[in-house]
C-alpha cells in the first residue's frame, strides 16, 4: 500500500513539473561579446556580379549575404509606382579585423537600364575600428518625376570600398527590402524641404539613472523611452538600443564613458561611436569620443523633429528623419582601448530625450515599421526587444493562455485517471477489502 502511495506521490511530482514545463516561458539567449547578432529569421542570399543573375529580395524579409573587398553585387526588387521604397544593407567586418577611414559600403537602387534612383553610403570615418555600420537607398514617387517613377524590377548594387592595408577578410551583410505606406486619400503633403525647425542642445537629463543591457544587433535592440540609462561596453562590442519616435517629435542622444579605475592615462581618439540609424535602418547621425582615462561624452548633434517634409531637405541627417517609427542607437567602444585599460567592459549612460507631442500619422491604415503604437510605447517602458516584444503582444498571450490552461487541463485529467486507476488496483489486493481481478496494463 505505501508502495502504491508512494508511486503516486512520484506520478503527481512529474506531472506537476510537465505542467510547469508548458507555462514557464523560454529563455533568451543573447550573442556573445563582440558578435553581431543577425535576425534570426535572414534568410541567405548570394549576390550577383552580374544584374540580369540578381536574386530577388522579398519585402520585408531580412536576409544575410557578404561581400569581399571591391566586390560590385547585384540584387533585385520588385516596386509598386505609388510607394517610397527603402534598400539596406549592414556591413558586419570580422571580429579583429583592420580597416581604413575611408572603407565602407554604399548602396544604390538602379532602374534596370542602370539609371540611379538614390544612394547612400556608410565609412567608418574617424573611428576607423571594424564594427557594424549601416546605409540605404531609396526611391521617392515624385508628380512630374521623370526617373525610377513606374512599378517593376530595379536592382539594388552594393558595393564595398577597402584600402590595401586592410584585412582581405569577406564583410558579412544584412539586407532589408522596404516600401512606405500609401498616403490617406486626399492627403495634400509639403514637397519642400522646412526652412527651420528648433536646433538647440537639449538641457542635461537629471533623473534617476536606470540599468538596461543592450543587444548585439539591430534584431536584439533593447527598447528604452526617455531617461538616463546605464549599461557597459567592451573594447570592440557595440551595443543596440531603439527608441519610439512619432510623427513631429524630436530625439536627442547623448552617450558618456565613465572613468577608469585604473592609474593608465593614455590616450585613444575615437574611441567611442554614438550611432543613430531611422526606422528603414539607415544612417542618420553619429558622434565620435576620444578618452584619456577620464569621463568623456558625446553628443548627436541636434536633428529636426520627424516629418514627411524633411525627405526633400539636401542634408543626409535632416533627409532621413522622414518617418516615425524605432530610431535605433548603437554605442561602439574602439579595439584600441584593450591595449591600455584592459578587456573589461567599461560602464557608460546613455542619455535619451524625445520631445513634443505625437502628430497624427499621414498614412493610410496599418503604418508598419513606419508608425508607433502604444504598444511600442508599452514595450519601450518595460525594456523589451523585438522578439520578446512580439512573445508579449496581445494576442500570443492569450494563445499562449489558452495552449497552457488547456495542456493543464489534459495533464490533470491523464493524473487523476492514473491514480483512480492506482487505488482501484489497490482495492482489489488482499487485504483491501475486495475480491476484483488486477487491474491490466498499470
Amino acid at each position: 500500500m505505501n508502495r502504491q502511495r508512494n508511486r503516486g506521490r512520484v506520478t503527481a511530482a512529474a506531472l506537476a513539473a510537465m505542467c510547469a514545463a508548458v507555462v514557464l516561458p523560454s529563455q533568451a539567449h543573447a550573442a556573445a561579446p563582440g558578435v553581431y547578432a543577425f535576425d534570426p529569421d535572414a534568410k541567405n542570399v548570394q549576390g550577383a556580379v552580374t544584374n540580369v543573375e540578381a536574386s530577388t529580395l522579398d519585402e520585408g524579409v531580412p536576409y544575410r549575404s557578404m561581400i569581399k573587398p571591391g566586390e560590385k553585387l547585384y540584387y533585385r526588387v520588385t516596386l509598386d509606382d505609388v510607394s517610397a521604397a527603402y534598400v539596406s544593407a549592414v556591413a558586419v567586418p570580422g571580429d579583429g579585423g583592420a580597416v581604413a577611414y575611408g572603407d565602407g559600403i554604399t548602396v544604390s537602387l538602379r532602374e534596370t537600364d542602370d539609371t540611379q534612383c538614390g544612394s547612400g553610403q556608410a565609412t567608418f570615418g574617424s573611428g576607423a575600428y571594424g564594427r557594424p555600420i549601416t546605409a540605404y537607398a531609396s526611391r521617392t514617387v515624385e508628380e512630374g518625376g521623370s526617373i525610377c517613377q513606374e512599378g517593376g524590377p530595379y536592382d539594388v548594387l552594393v558595393e564595398r570600398e577597402s584600402e590595401a592595408t586592410s584585412s582581405p577578410e569577406a564583410w558579412d551583410l544584412e539586407l532589408r527590402f522596404l516600401q512606405e505606406p500609401k498616403l490617406k486619400s486626399g492627403t495634400s503633403m509639403p514637397t519642400e524641404a522646412p526652412e527651420s525647425w528648433p536646433s538647440a542642445s537639449a538641457k542635461p537629463l537629471t533623473g534617476k539613472q536606470q540599468k538596461r543591457s543592450g543587444g548585439a544587433g539591430f534584431s536584439e535592440a533593447t527598447s528604452l523611452e526617455s531617461g538616463r540609462w546605464q549599461d557597459t561596453v567592451a573594447p570592440g562590442q557595440t551595443r543596440f538600443y531603439r527608441v519610439p519616435v512619432d510623427w513631429g517629435q524630436q530625439i536627442h542622444a547623448t552617450a558618456g564613458l565613465s572613468n577608469s579605475t585604473g592609474a593608465t592615462k593614455d590616450f585613444v581618439g575615437s574611441a567611442l561611436t554614438l550611432s543613430l540609424a531611422n526606422p528603414a535602418q539607415g544612417l542618420v547621425s553619429d558622434a565620435t569620443l576620444s578618452y584619456s582615462g577620464g569621463p568623456a561624452s558625446a553628443s548627436l548633434r541636434p536633428l529636426p523633429p520627424v516629418a514627411y517634409r524633411n525627405r526633400f531637405d539636401s542634408s543626409s541627417q535632416v533627409s532621413a528623419m522622414r518617418f516615425a517609427g524605432w530610431y535605433y542607437l548603437s554605442v561602439s567602444l574602439s579595439p584600441k582601448l584593450k591595449d591600455s585599460y584592459g578587456a573589461e567592459p567599461i560602464p557608460f549612460e546613455l542619455a535619451v530625450q524625445v520631445k513634443n507631442q505625437a502628430e497624427e500619422s499621414p498614412y493610410e491604415g496599418d503604418a508598419g515599421v513606419f508608425g508607433v503604437t502604444d504598444h511600442d510605447r508599452e514595450v519601450a517602458r518595460k525594456g523589451q526587444n523585438a522578439e520578446q516584444a512580439a512573445k508579449s503582444g496581445p494576442m500570443t498571450v492569450v494563445a499562449a493562455a489558452g495552449i497552457g490552461t488547456g495542456s493543464v487541463l489534459v495533464l490533470g485529467l491523464g493524473a487523476w485517471t492514473l491514480l483512480a486507476r492506482r487505488r482501484a488496483s489497490a482495492a482489489g489486493h488482499p487485504g483491501g477489502g475486495g475480491h476484483q481481478p488486477p487491474a491490466q496494463g498499470w
